[in-house]
């Protein structure tokens, strides 16, 4: 774990909503200045607000992360404003939830350029400055479906894909060099977040996480913990574990139930939406801008196995404790 004898300085990409926000909000609770980077300037304002009720210090900078001179510049507005950038976190994205057949090939290239692109950029900035200090972390979130691709967001699937790709090609490039920069992914679950207000969507019904869902501050705490500990990876919430480990272990099984179950669980019941709804993928929705989504009655405030995820030797002593206990009854039987 790095300590400071200054503020942290970290950087949040996509940080006017869902699990960027609640992010933020878990760096100002230990006093950290943040820069938030999103394109809605209403989000962002209402961020900053919250950051400063938590404790934190904030500044927004309106970025579009698809584009790389912008988030070139937005870092170096970060350190004149706030000094040398000690964490990035990648967590801008954008999807369209669709068919193939039905996603035309411009938005393809958009939400790739978001999620993907916007991802390279962000690191691109932030390594550019980390390695001449020799310090720092960049942690990009992820998800389950960078493992497992699911239908109807083939879209952003393949840019999770892709982040993990690329990240652990860097990954091994800063070992090469033998640099203290360290990189690092957070591979969440479904998350109760704004995206599903405000996605480009061309289902019948309203779009969903796939259950079960979870809060945006139990991945917020999984990013932040990420940030101190030099995890290679962290995947968050039981259901992500079953759906990369299920794929490493039986894909075509895992193709054929997602088959099956992956159009109408990801679609909610009898909630039609609206085709000409705004959405987020060319320009902000500045009206939906929040932490949560509207799926908090039956989203998850725990994790379990997040918990064991990040205290694994307590996890490790309690099962030897256990193991000597059993071996200690069965010699006495």
């Amino acid at each position: 774990m790095t300590k400071h004898t200054r503020p942290e300085v970290v950087v949040v990409t996509g940080a006017s909503g869902g699990v960027g926000r609640a992010i933020a909000h878990a760096f100002a609770k230990r006093g950290a200045h943040i820069a938030l980077l999103a394109r809605g300037e209403q989000g962002l304002a209402e961020a900053v607000a919250e950051v400063q009720g938590l404790g934190g210090k904030a500044i927004a900078v309106p970025t579009d992360v698809a584009d790389h001179e912008a988030v070139e510049a937005a870092a170096a507005r970060v350190e004149q404003e706030l000094g040398p950038i000690d964490v990035w976190i990648n967590d801008a994205m954008a999807t369209v939830f669709a068919r193939v057949a039905d996603t035309d090939p411009a938005e393809f290239r958009r939400a790739t350029e978001v999620t993907y692109l916007g991802t390279v950029y962000g690191t691109m900035a932030a390594l550019s400055r980390m390695v001449e200090r020799n310090s720092g972390t960049i942690v990009q979130v992820g998800s389950a479906l960078s493992y497992r691709a699911i239908p109807l967001q083939a879209a952003y699937c393949g840019s999770k894909f892709a982040i993990r790709g690329f990240t652990d090609s860097l990954r091994t490039e800063l070992l090469h060099d033998k640099s203290n920069v360290h990189i690092t992914m957070v591979q969440l679950p479904g998350v109760n977040t704004t995206q599903f207000n405000w996605c480009r969507s061309k289902l019948p019904q309203h779009p969903m996480p796939v259950p079960p869902i979870y809060q945006p501050e139990i991945p917020a705490e999984a990013v932040y913990w990420a940030a101190h500990h030099r995890r290679r990876e962290l995947w968050v919430g039981y259901s992500a574990v079953q759906a990369i480990l299920g794929n490493k272990l039986a894909p075509s099984l895992a193709d054929r139930y997602l088959a099956r179950t992956g159009f109408s669980g990801q679609q909610m019941k009898n909630h039609p939406v609206d085709p000409d709804r705004p959405d987020n993928l060319y320009a902000p929705v500045q009206n939906e801008a929040a932490t949560h989504g509207i799926f908090n009655a039956q989203a998850k405030t725990t994790s379990p196995q997040l918990w064991a995820a990040t205290h694994r030797p307590i996890v490790a002593a309690a099962g030897l404790a256990i193991s000597a206990l059993a071996a200690a009854a069965r010699r006495t039987r």
